[in-house]
């Protein structure tokens, strides 16, 4: 078994995120969840706000770290001595990305490999930028995010 890294910006966390997580422990010792610090990328919450959420949402599964990192995957991928990326996909639109960050990871540290993990049938069509969108206009996320998020995205959107 081996130690994967789980990364994305996570803005916010979704059900179809908690779908991967779950899962993924099951194959992996542990689950870092890493917020990706992407100083190109305006993000709705704060890092911290983030790393809250996740924090909040993935207490009572067992094997799951929540962390954040600057820079380059695979540089924290060796800080940390983790060999897996774990990636979820939810259409054949997110594949072509993918995999060409696969290549780059894997040209870049030959002992990194990447996992790709489909979504469950139930969550694949959400997406945290939908997610957003549909709570900025007053609507229902309830089956879409973990309560608490939910409860982020109001007091953000009231702002």
């Amino acid at each position: 078994m081996a130690l994967a890294v789980y990364p994305g910006s996570f803005d916010p966390v979704t059900n179809g995120h908690l779908n991967i997580i779950r899962r993924a422990v099951k194959l992996f010792d542990q689950v870092i969840v890493a917020v990706a610090y992407n100083v190109r990328k305006k993000g709705l919450f704060s890092v911290q706000e983030r790393l809250e959420m996740l924090e909040f949402v993935t207490r009572d599964i067992p094997g799951v770290e929540v962390d954040s990192f600057q820079g380059l995957l695979v540089n924290y991928m060796q800080k940390r001595q983790a060999t897996v990326v774990l990636r979820g996909l939810r259409a054949i639109s997110d594949f072509e990305y993918e995999f060409q960050m696969a290549h780059m990871n894997n040209y870049l540290a030959a002992d990194i490999e990447t996992v790709f993990m489909m979504t469950g049938a139930e969550e694949f069509y959400i997406s945290s930028n939908i997610v957003k969108e549909v709570a900025s206009l007053d609507g229902d996320v309830s089956g879409l995010v973990p309560g608490v998020v939910e409860e982020y995205l109001r007091r953000k959107n009231k702002k």
